[in-house]
């Protein structure tokens, strides 16, 4: 079981519209670039880059380094929050 404080953290990190759309689209899409998010979707890099580093913190998605791009997917921690968020719809 979590913690209260770990629970918190995870819900925080997917509190937000825009972080649920890039969830949404990195399990579409995994191995996606700030520059390719922020492309997708339509916003300001930094908002994008500022979205994934709270995912990132929150555990529900992972960071990898490709040469000089880093690319991100979502953790299992993340697939299940967003399947879970699927059955509020």
């Amino acid at each position: 079981m979590q913690k209260p404080r770990q629970l918190e953290r995870i819900v925080k990190g997917v509190a937000n519209h825009r972080r649920i759309e890039i969830a949404t689209l990195l399990a579409k899409r995994p191995e996606l670039s700030v520059m390719e998010i922020a492309e997708a979707l339509e916003i300001n890099f930094k908002t994008a880059s500022e979205h994934i580093r709270r995912l990132a913190l929150a555990g529900l998605v992972m960071k990898r380094s490709d040469g000089s791009a880093v690319r991100h997917a979502l953790t299992p921690r993340g697939r299940s929050i967003l399947k879970f968020l699927r059955t509020l719809e």
